[in-house]
């Protein structure tokens, strides 16, 4: 789980997920490198869902 501003390690679709866990349905795309965009409410996390998959790999 990443915090807002946190650097995002891995680029990719990640969701917003609550203080106590609870998936917000909310989806996110990261790229690797940056730092994740403030979250609507305090306490929220970002979870990767789905790494970006790219050509050569």
């Amino acid at each position: 789980m990443y915090k807002p501003g946190e650097i995002v390690p891995e680029s990719g679709l990640y969701e917003l997920t609550g203080p106590r866990g609870g998936n917000k349905g909310q989806e996110v795309t990261a790229t690797k490198g940056e730092p994740f965009p403030p979250t609507p409410e305090s306490g929220m996390y970002y979870k990767l869902m789905t790494p970006t998959k790219h050509k050569n790999s």
